[in-house]
C-alpha cells in the first residue's frame, strides 16, 4: 500500500513530525514500512524562466532561437516546440542537469546556433504524456523558483507492506487512522453526511440472488456527465501511488479506492439492458466474458458476475466488462459501491487468471458499511470535477447485514499478558483512538464493540494484541525467563526406540524408514480378515495416489516391498528393521489410534559375507528371527516368553500373513506383544517375492510396561578358577543342550560356568551314538578350591550324567 504525505494529511494531522518518524511508529505498531521515497528529486535543478524575445532560426524553419531570463541571468536556448511565444512562463534545464530520463543537458551548438540550455515539455520532465509543446505556468509564479515548488510537487511517497489481515489499511485512511493513535489530532471523515439511499422515484433496479456472496450493493446515477482527463492535482496523486490515470470517471473510483478501501466501478447507464442490475451467478451458456481489458475470459458456476436483465457485465469484484465500460461519448453512468465475499472473490481472480487492485481488498475483507460513504464520497467527486448533476437518492440492498461484534476486555488479562501496569482508562484511550467503540462495565472490566472494518478481531486475545501494538512493543518491559535447574524427563517410549535402532543396527540389521501412507490393497496382501481391526484405516482425503491412499496399520508391508526391490537389484542377503507408527481408526471420524511397532525382516543367506566352503547354502530360518528376538528382549532385560504358535496358550494370535508351521507368539502372562515367524507364502507372491522371509513384530507400548529385571554388579573373582573338561558318549536322541540344562538345574556349589565345545559322530563312536565333549569352570568366592574337593565335585557330575542319560566315558579320553 502506497500512499503521500499530502494525502494521508487530508485526514490528519502530522505537523511536527517527518516521514522517518511516521514510518517508524507504523512498524512499531505492526504494519511494516518498507520504503520512503521524496518525489520528484530530479527536478530540484530545474526552473522557472520567462521566454522574452523569439526570433526564428537562421538555418531551420522550425527551430526558433529564445532569449530567456532565468532570474539571474540571460540565456539563449534553440527552442522546436510549437507553442514558443513571448512573455511565456516555462522551464528551463540548464548546462549540468540531469533530465528524469537520465539525459544530461549540455551547452551545444544547434546549427551553428548556441543553445545554453533546454525549455522542456511535460513529458520531458516526467510529469505526463503530453508532449505537444512547452509546459507553461501561471503568469504570477516567481522566475527562477524550482518547479517542484511551482506546480507545489513536494511530497514524499510512504509504502507499506500490509499482511493479509489487516485489510482495514489498504488505504490512506486507514493508514491515517493508525497514525491517529500516536499523533495528536482528529481523525476526519470521510464525507460530512451521507444522502439517504431510500430506492424510491429511481427509473433502474437492483437484485442481489447471492446474498451470502454479496452482502451488500450500493448504486446511484449521475447525468450530464463529461467524460475528459482528470485535474492535474488528481492525476499526480494516482501517478505517485503507481496508478496509471484513464479519464476522470475511471480515476475517481480509483481515487476513493485508495482513499478509503473501497473498490468502486462505474457502468455507462445507457449500455444496461433493461435498466437493471442483477447480481447472480452465471446460467449453463454464459461461459465467456469479455473484460475491459480486451480479453475473453472462462467463467464458470461457482463464480459470482454483475448482469443487466440480458448479459452479464463485470465479473464481481475483479473486473468490470467491455461492453459497458466509460467512454469519451457517456453522458450518464451508474456508480457502484458493493461488498462481495472473500474467498469466492479470490477463487474467481485466480481462476480467470486477473489480479487486480479491486479483488486484492476484496481478496482480504472489504467493510460492507463502508459502501454508502465510499459512494456518497465518489458521487461528490464526479459532481465537483464534471459538473454531472447526481440523482437525489439511490439504491442499497444489505441483506448481508449484521450487529457489531462486542467483546469483553478483562484490564487484569491486559496487564498479566503484557508483563506491565495498566490503567483501564488508558487501555480504553488506546482502543478509542482506533474508532474503537469502549464502554466500562466495572471497575476491571471494559465492554469493547469491534468496528466492521476490523475483519481480524474475532476473541478477547485479539484486543490484547491490539493494546500491545499501540502501547508500542517498545515499552513493554524485557525479562528472562524462568528457567527450571534440572533435567526434563526424558521419553521412555523414545529412549526404548533408540535402544532398540542401536541393538537391531549391532546384530547386523538395516533400518528402514517408509512412507505412513500406503496402499489399501496391502491389507488383502496380507490376508487380514474382514472383522480385523487393522482393516479399520484412515484414508487420506488428498492422496497423491492410489498406492498411498491410507495410513498404514501394519509395518510388514513396507518392508516387503523394500526386500522385492533389493531382490530387483540382485541383492538377495536382506536384514532390514523398522520401528515407526501404525494407525489404527478406532471410529469413524475421530482422530486415529496411534502405536509404534518395531517390525524386523531377514532374508537369504544366514552368513552372506562367510567363506562359501564353510558356510555354503546356510539360508535363514525361524531360528535365525527367534535368536534376534532373543537377544533383543534380554538386552532390554525383559523375559516374556516366546512360545510356539500353535502350543502356546494364544493359538489365536497366530498372524493371518503367517506361515502357522513357522509361527511364533511373544507373551506375557496371556497378553501378546509380539509375534515371529515366516511370511505366509500367499503373502510373499502378492509382493511378488520368490524366497522365504522371516518376520519379527512387537508392540513397544506393550513392551515398554514389561517389568525390567535390575541390574546387578558382582565383583571381579579374587580366587582361581580349575577348569575341568570331559568327553561323554551318548545317544543320538540324546541333546547336547540336554546335558547343559541337567547340570544348571542341579544347581551344583561351586560350579561357575559350563560349555559344549565339541559334537562329534562317527568312528570309532559306534552307530548310534554321539560324543559331546563338555568344560566346566569351578571357582569359589571364599577360598581357594584344591584339586581333591574339585574332583570330588567333578566326580559327582560326572556320575549324574551317565546315570541320567545312558552315558560313558568316551575311550581315549
Amino acid at each position: 500500500m502506497k500512499f503521500t504525505l499530502s494525502w494521508l494529511n487530508e485526514y490528519i494531522s502530522t505537523k511536527g513530525m517527518s516521514a522517518t518518524e511516521i514510518a517508524d511508529n507504523l512498524t512499531m505498531r505492526g504494519l511494516e514500512v518498507d520504503s520512503v521515497e521524496v518525489l520528484f528529486t530530479e527536478l530540484e535543478s530545474i526552473t522557472t524562466a520567462r521566454i522574452t524575445q523569439v526570433v526564428k532560426h537562421p538555418d531551420a524553419d522550425k527551430l526558433t532561437v529564445c532569449t530567456v531570463d532565468t532570474g539571474n541571468e540571460t540565456v539563449q536556448v534553440v527552442c522546436g516546440a510549437p507553442n514558443v511565444r513571448p512573455d511565456m512562463l516555462t522551464a528551463i534545464a540548464k548546462p549540468g542537469v540531469r533530465l528524469p530520463d537520465g539525459t544530461k543537458i549540455k551547452k551545444s551548438k544547434v546549427r551553428g546556433v548556441v543553445s545554453a540550455g533546454m525549455l522542456c515539455s511535460a513529458r520531458e520532465l516526467g510529469l505526463s504524456d503530453d508532449h505537444r509543446g512547452l509546459i507553461e505556468f501561471q503568469e504570477d509564479i516567481p522566475i527562477g523558483l524550482p518547479i517542484v515548488d511551482a506546480l507545489n510537487l513536494r511530497d514524499t511517497v510512504i509504502e507499506v507492506d500490509l499482511t493479509p489481515n489487516r485489510p482495514d489499511c489498504a488505504c490512506v485512511r486507514g493508514i491515517a487512522r493508525e497514525v491517529s493513535s500516536f499523533c495528536d489530532g482528529p481523525l476526519k471523515p470521510l464525507v460530512p453526511a451521507v444522502t439517504p439511499l431510500t430506492g424510491t422515484g429511481l427509473d433502474f433496479a437492483i437484485r442481489i440472488q447471492e446474498p451470502t456472496l454479496c452482502p451488500r450493493y450500493s448504486a446511484r446515477k449521475l447525468t450530464d456527465v463529461v467524460v475528459g482527463p482528470s485535474p492535474k492535482w488528481l492525476q499526480q496523486r494516482l501517478t505517485a501511488v503507481g496508478m496509471r490515470p484513464i479519464n476522470n470517471i475511471v480515476d475517481v473510483t480509483n481515487y476513493v479506492m485508495l482513499e478509503c478501501g473501497q473498490p468502486m466501478h462505474a457502468f455507462d447507464f445507457t449500455t444496461l439492458k433493461g435498466r437493471k442490475i442483477i447480481v447472480r451467478r452465471p446460467a449453463a451458456e454464459e461461459t465467456r466474458f469479455t473484460t475491459l481489458d480486451g480479453s475473453q475470459r472462462d467463467i464458470t458456476s461457482d463464480m459470482l458476475i454483475i448482469c443487466d436483465s440480458e448479459r452479464p457485465v463485470a465479473v464481481a469484484g475483479v473486473m468490470g466488462g467491455l461492453d459497458t465500460e466509460i467512454t469519451a461519448t457517456t453522458t450518464t453512468i451508474l456508480l457502484e459501491s458493493a461488498c462481495f465475499d472473500p474467498v469466492s472473490i479470490r477463487q474467481t481472480a485466480r481462476k480467470i487468471g486477473i489480479h487486480s487492485e479491486s479483488s486484492y481488498r476484496f481478496e482480504r475483507g472489504v467493510d460492507p458499511d463502508l459502501a454508502d460513504r465510499a459512494l456518497e464520497r465518489a458521487v461528490n467527486l464526479i459532481v465537483e470535477l464534471t459538473g454531472a448533476t447526481a440523482d437525489s437518492t439511490g439504491i442499497d440492498v444489505y441483506p448481508g447485514k449484521k450487529e457489531p461484534l462486542t467483546l469483553q476486555l478483562r484490564t487484569e488479562r491486559v496487564c498479566r499478558l503484557l508483563g506491565m501496569q495498566l490503567h483501564q482508562d488508558t487501555i480504553a484511550d488506546h482502543l478509542r483512538s482506533i474508532e474503537f467503540t469502549v464502554t466500562e462495565l466495572d471497575a476491571s472490566t471494559l465492554q469493547v464493540s469491534v468496528p466492521s472494518f476490523r475483519v481480524d478481531i474475532e476473541r478477547e486475545i485479539d484486543l490484547v494484541e491490539e493494546v500491545a501494538r499501540l502501547v508500542g512493543y517498545n515499552e513493554i518491559p524485557t525479562s528472562l525467563p524462568l528457567i527450571r535447574m534440572d533435567y526434563p524427563k526424558r521419553d521412555e517410549l523414545r529412549s526404548l526406540r533408540q535402544k532398540i535402532a542401536q541393538f537391531m543396527t549391532a546384530q547386523g540389521y538395516h533400518e528402514a524408514i517408509n512412507y505412513s501412507f500406503v496402499s489399501e490393497e496391502h491389507l488383502n496382501d496380507c490376508r487380514l480378515q474382514e472383522s480385523d481391526p487393522r482393516r479399520h484405516v484412515t484414508r487420506l482425503l488428498n492422496p497423491l495416489s492410489e498406492e498411498q491412499s491410507i495410513m498404514r496399520s501394519l509395518l510388514l508391508p513396507g518392508l516387503l516391498e523394500n526386500i522385492r526391490r533389493n531382490i530387483n537389484f540382485q541383492q538377495t542377503d536382506i536384514r532390514l528393521f523398522e520401528i515407526g507408527k501404525i494407525f489404527l481408526q478406532e471410529e469413524s471420524g475421530s482422530l486415529p489410534q496411534e502405536r509404534f511397532f518395531l517390525c524386523a525382516v531377514i532374508s537369504g543367506q544366514r552368513y552372506p559375507e562367510a567363506e562359501p566352503l564353510y558356510f555354503a547354502n546356510q539360508t535363514t530360518d525361524f531360528y535365525d528371527i527367534k535368536g534376534a528376538a532373543t537377544n533383543l528382549l534380554h538386552a532390554l532385560r525383559v523375559h516374556p516368553m516366546i512360545s510356539d504358535a500353535m502350543a502356546s496358550a494364544l493359538p489365536q494370535q497366530v498372524q493371518p500373513y503367517c506361515d502357522p508351521a513357522h509361527a511364533g507368539i511373544i507373551h506375557d502372562d496371556g497378553r501378546s506383544i509380539g509375534s515371529l515367524g515366516a511370511v505366509h507364502p500367499q503373502t510373499l507372491k502378492a509382493f511378488g517375492i520368490k524366497q522365504p522371509v522371516l518376520f519379527l513384530e512387537i508392540d513397544l507400548h506393550h513392551l515398554l510396561c514389561l517389568t525390567q529385571i535390575p541390574k546387578q554388579f558382582t565383583p571381579l573373582p579374587k580366587y582361581p578358577s580349575i577348569k575341568r573338561d570331559v568327553s561323554l558318549v551318548v545317544p543320538d536322541s540324546v541333546a547336547a543342550g540336554a546335558l547343559l540344562t541337567a547340570i544348571e538345574n542341579k544347581r551344583q556349589k561351586y560350579l561357575e560356568s559350563i560349555q559344549i565345545f565339541d559334537v562329534y559322530q562317527g568312528k570309532p563312536i559306534q552307530t548310534g551314538f554321539k560324543s559331546v565333549a563338555l568344560s566346566l569352570t569351578y571357582r569359589s568366592a571364599t577360598a581357594t578350591l584344591d584339586d581333591q574337593s574339585v574332583d570330588k565335585l567333578h566326580d559327582k557330575i560326572i556320575a549324574f550324567l551317565m546315570s541320567e542319560f545312558n552315558a560313558a566315558y568316551r575311550e581315549g579320553m
